[in-house]
Formats: structure tokens, sequence, C-alpha cells
């Protein structure tokens, strides 16, 4: 039987082993409340603290605070909604968003739509932003503008510290939330570098356990209340998102943030080798022609799409999988959608239709080799011979 090789590292990454370590020794060593007035309580309230000021001091955040969710779905769905319903004057007022967002913000957008609010996508074709299409969007009622830092699908980095400037000078009372879930610990920013309000985060991208995330938010928006919160009950986390705290799970969150911050520059010195390798390898090899790779302008080193012409993505990817390697036809969150379309992601970078429904993802870990890429170069080349009879 073949060695399974993963290359869906924007999906998911394994739990390290320090992360794994922490989980364990919290959950049987400081078990306890951290809202508990009393000595367990305590222990664990401590425990709580260290993590929010190791991943503050990881995401090089000075002020503000960081709020722990059960996920970076629910930190994005904690900021636009929360910034939303914040005030009573904010109803019916525009929020701007990107063309191709993930799930987890475009829905929402819908639901915000859908009670009244005005909701604008900038273009990205290309793989960048459209900032003159920006200018003109910006106008006096605008509120919010919630966008990613790095497309999980196509690998586009955005300007949003250019953003942030064009907010500053045409709507300074607006706020910018940066969905940071495929940049942190890919890329390197803070959110003063950014100019960011809000800043969603995710464990089990950095390989910390599933089922934490955290939004960070600024002191301004604290001082000003313009955040609601979205769950209540106790109060916890500052008031912003009740519920007993995932304390192992946040612990073990904190331990991977330094894990990562430590070989930031090794592990993504490698993985831009191995993606250089990759493209290098698909350029060279006849048998490979078909396979047209996404190169925005400016990308992240993570994250590669490959357009295998006229074989459908869920096709290949199948194939792949049979043979021992891991890779994604776009958001594992959509993929799970009852009737599958063409990515929005593709579409608003300018793929066709049957361009976006012929593209897989490859996503890179430090853990990966060249060796593995090989072995996906020789898979794809058996799946384009293979597949050739059962084409469009």
């Amino acid at each position: 039987m073949k060695p399974t090789i993963y290359l869906d590292n924007s999906a998911t990454t394994r739990i390290c082993d320090e992360a794994l370590e922490t989980y364990i020794t919290v959950s049987r060593e400081h078990f306890g409340n951290p809202s508990s007035l009393h000595a367990i309580g305590f222990d664990a309230e401590k425990v709580l603290k260290d993590a929010r000021a190791d991943v503050m001091r990881t995401l090089g955040a000075k002020n503000g605070t960081l709020i722990f969710t059960s996920s970076g779905s629910e930190a994005n769905n904690l900021a636009i909604f929360g910034r939303a319903h914040a005030k009573e004057r904010y109803k019916g007022k525009k929020i701007l968003t990107t063309a191709g967002e993930h799930s987890s913000v475009s829905a929402v957008m819908e639901a915000l739509r859908a009670d009244g609010f005005r909701i604008e996508a900038i273009p990205t074709v290309g793989g960048a932003l459209d900032l003159n299409a920006l200018e003109r969007m910006l106008t006096p009622d605008v509120i919010l503008v919630s966008a990613m830092m790095v497309n999980n699908e196509t690998g586009a980095i955005y300007d949003l510290a250019a953003v942030s400037a064009i907010m500053k000078r045409k709507c300074p009372d607006a706020v910018l939330h940066a969905d940071a879930t495929q940049s942190f610990m890919k890329i390197p920013f803070t959110p003063d570098g950014l100019g960011a309000d809000m800043v969603t985060l995710s464990s089990h991208k950095i390989e910390g356990p599933k089922g934490v995330g955290a939004l960070y938010i600024s002191g301004e928006i604290i001082k000003t209340r313009g955040l609601a919160p979205m769950i209540l009950g106790g109060g916890q986390e500052s008031g912003y998102r009740s519920g007993t705290e995932n304390v192992p799970g946040i612990a073990a969150f904190a331990t991977a943030c330094r894990a990562a911050k430590n070989s930031f520059s090794a592990r993504m010195r490698h993985i831009s080798e191995l993606k250089n390798y990759l493209l290098e390898r698909l350029k060279a090899d006849g048998r490979l022609a078909e396979i047209t790779p996404l190169c925005p302008p400016n990308a992240a080193p993570h994250i590669l799409s490959l357009t295998v012409s006229n074989i459908k993505s869920e096709t290949m990817l199948h194939f792949l999988s049979s043979e021992g390697i891991c890779v994604s036809s776009g958001s594992a969150c959509s993929s799970n959608a009852s009737a599958r379309h063409a990515s929005p992601a593709l579409l608003a970078y300018g793929q066709t239709e049957a361009e976006a429904d012929s593209s897989i993802r490859v996503s890179l870990s430090h853990r990966n080799t060249k060796e593995e890429l090989d072995a996906l170069c020789e898979a794809l080349a058996l799946g384009l011979s293979r597949l050739a009879r059962i084409r469009r």
C-alpha cells in the first residue's frame, strides 16, 4: 500500500507534537473552569491569560485584546455581525467585502443583505484588489470593510495596508476586518502594519488543535463599543463571547503559535522552495502540458491552484486520492455543500466556469518534501492519461 501524501494543508494541518503535549497536560493538570473562584479555577485562568498574551505577542499586536472562539468561522461571524449590530444607527448601512470570500464571510454578508444592509464586493480579477473600485465604493455610509489577506483557493495576497490607507482618507469612521486564517504564520504582518481593527486567526491552520479560533480587536473598537457580542451568557472573553473557554485547546494553540514563530523563516523558505520546484516540474514535463498553474502577481508561498484541462476537479481529486495523494478542489468548508457550484473565488479571479470546475488546490507545509511533489507529478501524468476517455 502506498504511503499517503498530504498536500491539503490549507484545509487543516496535523497538530504538532508540542501542541498535542500541551493539550494533554492542560487537560489533566489545569482542568478547572477559569471563571471559578477557587485555586483550581485561578490556575486555569492563569493558563488562559498566559496563552492570550502568547498569541498576542506572536501576532505582533501592541494594544487591544484577543477573543477566543471555537473557530475562524465563528471569529469572522463575530467580527461582521458584531460590527453590523453594534449600534442601532448602523442598520441599513453599507458594508464592503471582496469577490470570492470564504463562505464564513460571504454567507454572513448575504444574511445582512437580507436584513437590509447594503453589501458590495470589491473586484479581485487577476488576484489583486481593484483599489480604483474601492475608491468609488467608499462612500461616507460605509461602516465596515471585511477582506481576507490571502485567498484560500488562489493564494493571492491582497494589499490590505493599501485598503486601510484609502479608508482612513475617505471613510475614517469605518473599520477594517482582516481574515488572516490563511496568512497567520504564512506571511509576515501585524495588525498595526495592516491598519486592521479586527483580525481573524485559526488554530488548526498552523498545527494547533481544531475547535479554536480567535478574533483580535483593537483598543479603539473596545473604547467605542464598536462590536456587539453574538453569544450571550456568563460574559466570558470580556463579554464578547460567553461560554466556558476551551482552555486546553487555547493553550495548545498558543504553543503552536510559539513553535511556528520560532521557525517561521526556515519554514517559509522551505515552502517557497517546494512551490518553485513544483512549478518547474510542471513546466518541464511534457506529460503535464495540459495543467495550467494559477500565478497571481503577489502570491502566498503555500497555495497553488492548478487547472487540469477538461477534467472535472472532483474526478482528478478522487483519482489522486486513489493514488494516496490528498489535495483539494477548493475550500474544505464549501465542499460539504449539498449542491456543488463553480468556485466563486476562481470565478472572481477571472476563470471561466469550465476552468473553475477543473481546478485543484495544492497546499504545502514545511513537512512536505520534493519527493512528494515528484510523486504528485507522476500521479497527475497518470491521471491525465487514464482519465482522457472520460473527459467532457
